[in-house]
């Protein structure tokens, strides 16, 4: 059950960042979960030892984990927007 939630959590981390970077057109149902798990071990990797939150990669379910998952998702995209096009949006 945790499996399932997780994929779904980071379904929608991924496709809310997508709609923050504007790539929202360009990705499906499963680059957006595939978004949204990779920005989350990101965030983890990046963003959580410095505000101290884990992430929904580390089973924890609270806002911060979800806003440290969400800002590793828009960091992921900013680079993939970066070597794609040369600008980050």
């Amino acid at each position: 059950m945790n499996f399932l939630i997780w994929l779904i959590v980071g379904g929608v981390i991924g496709w809310v960042a997508s709609l923050l970077m504007r790539t929202d057109g360009q990705q499906g149902i499963l680059l957006n979960v595939v978004v949204g798990i990779v920005g989350a071990m990101i965030g983890g990797w990046l963003i959580s030892p410095m505000v101290g939150s884990p992430t929904i990669n580390d089973g924890t379910f609270s806002l911060g984990a979800l806003g440290v998952s969400l800002l590793g998702a828009v960091i992921l995209l900013a680079i993939v927007n970066l070597f794609r096009r040369g600008k980050v949006r």
